[in-house]
């Protein structure tokens, strides 16, 4: 009796072994599924970054008012730099900011398919003042830079040199009621 026992036993372990391997196995495969899963999509975000052409909010400067290439080079106000980076000297620089484009730039909401034309702008949320929005607009217009550098030079996150190269159209197309 005492055999029957031992082997209805030992059939019993042989059961249960077989039981957690296959729930063993059963683990194995589903974390080799999620691993490949994870690889795959990780694989995929990366190809993805490689062509992305553009910068993100992280890999720029953290304010585009101070300690910006922009900044250097106005706070230089060397003609030379001026000259070779927008086509006009320090002094035509600031007739033309202050004869309308800083008025324009401050009273003119950024163009946006979510607010009204009319709207009151919010100066304060601004990136750049009226200086590095003529700034701006005239490295664009004077050279054959890419965006991306527009963007390393005065620190803006891609939708925003879109915006304001946008506005840049407004105050051009702008009839004055002087003429």
């Amino acid at each position: 009796m005492d055999d029957i026992l031992f082997q209805y036993q030992v059939l019993q372990n042989e059961i249960e072994m077989e039981v957690i391997d296959d729930e063993e196995s059963a683990l194995i495969v589903a974390a080799t599924v999620l691993v490949g899963t994870e690889l795959t999509r990780q694989e995929h975000i990366d190809s993805r970054q490689m062509r992305r052409q553009y910068l993100c909010r992280v890999q720029l400067l953290p304010n585009p008012q101070t300690s910006t290439p922009w900044q250097a080079l106005f706070a230089s106000q060397n003609d030379r730099a001026f000259i070779t980076t927008m086509g006009f000297d320090v002094e035509t620089f600031t007739f033309i900011l202050t004869s309308g484009f800083a008025k324009h730039w401050y009273h003119t909401p950024i163009p946006r398919d979510d607010i009204s034309q009319y709207a009151n702008p919010r100066v304060e949320r601004r990136s750049l003042d009226a200086g590095g929005a003529l700034g701006l607009v005239l490295h664009y217009l004077s050279s054959i830079m890419h965006q991306i550098s527009l963007q390393q030079i005065f620190a803006l996150i891609p939708t925003t040199v879109s915006r304001y190269l946008s506005m840049k159209c407004s105050i051009r197309e702008r009839k004055d009621p002087n003429q």
